[in-house]
């Protein structure tokens, strides 16, 4: 029988392929700083993420208001790559119900994804997961919308392993500074920054938990912010230590600056991209069998690692050669 040619089709035959999502995801609450990371994603290209903020952003008694508002800049025609997701208020508060409906009357079918913060049991997110389809159904929205969860209570971390085998879900995002909090002072504030994010134990080990619990579930795991706003140097460090040091694929931003810094510090080398371009272009000559590259032995395991690699290469914006763009990218 022949092997599918694509490599989307050749290397995941019967499984789901891990989902390949931009380095940097960047949120903003008010319609200004909205249509502000619009403007810049038009400017950059469809390199990062945009979380539209119906938690922290919305106003106390406004957040109806603020929810439509967002569901209006969504499916607008200023959100041109259809790039941009929506964090909704977490189970506890009386609004969350009244956010999905808005959001999905609003802008269910360009909406990327939903980010449920802040739950403390894996039943949680299963309520309003099914609540979000079911919302979904009712609209005919017939895809499944994403589900990105912010893992930073107790709970959370102790069933984020639950949370992450869930379908729908398809991030998981570290809340570093609720996480602190919530430990009573036994971490010190100083760790909401570098070093003490990266360095102390309990810090390090819910990071490893975290991204642990999302690759073995095919789910992206995305680093917490850094709080340094102006710090081009600052957040990229920071970017590249969680992406070397501790396995994280995505990192979020909360100041223009950060965007770019994060992007540069964990896309590809620019070395391996050719190299997977080069092996790839190889494998597909030989429908996908093993091949020699430079002298060492290469087949669907290390392809399938090249395929997603070359993938977060193209959403970096990074330079592709024209034969493998064509192959693999062309529309």
């Amino acid at each position: 029988m022949h092997t599918p040619s694509h490599p989307s089709q050749a290397l995941f035959q019967g499984e789901t392929p891990f989902p390949v999502l931009p380095a940097c995801e960047h949120i903003a609450g008010s319609e200004k700083l909205i249509s502000k990371a619009f403007q810049i994603q038009r400017t950059l290209g469809p390199v990062f993420d945009i979380t539209c903020d119906c938690e922290d952003g919305a106003p106390v008694g406004g957040e109806g208001n603020h929810a439509a508002m967002v569901a209006e800049l969504i499916a607008s025609p200023n959100n041109p790559y259809g790039m941009a997701g929506a964090r909704i208020h977490d189970y506890q508060h009386p609004h969350w119900r009244q956010d999905v409906e808005l959001l999905l009357a609003g802008a269910g079918h360009r909406i990327a994804y939903i980010t449920l913060p802040k739950p403390t049991r894996a039943a949680q997110i299963a309520e309003m997961v099914e609540y979000i389809e079911h919302q979904a159904s009712r609209l005919n929205i017939e895809r499944r919308i994403p589900i990105h969860v912010l893992i930073e209570t107790h709970g959370a971390l102790r069933e984020a392993w639950e949370i992450a085998t869930m379908p729908a879900v398809q991030v998981l995002d570290f809340g570093l500074m609720d996480f602190v909090s919530d430990h009573h002072g036994a971490i010190p504030g100083e760790c909401m920054r570098s070093p003490g994010q990266f360095e102390h134990h309990l810090l390090q080990r819910a990071k490893s938990e975290i991204v642990a619990a999302a690759l073995a579930n095919s789910c992206v795991p995305s680093h917490n912010v850094t709080l340094d706003l102006k710090s081009y140097q600052q957040t990229f460090d920071d970017a590249k230590r969680a992406r070397t040091s501790f396995g994280f694929l995505r990192m979020w931003s909360i100041y223009p600056t950060q965007i770019e810094a994060i992007i540069d510090a964990m896309k590809p080398d620019l070395k391996e991209v050719e190299k997977a371009a080069h092996i790839l272009i190889g494998a597909q000559d030989k429908q996908w069998g093993p091949i020699q590259y430079q002298g060492e032995l290469q087949d669907r395991a290390s392809y399938r690692y090249f395929w997603q690699l070359l993938q977060r290469a193209q959403l970096a914006g990074l330079e592709i050669s024209e034969t493998a763009r064509e192959r693999f990218f062309a529309s």
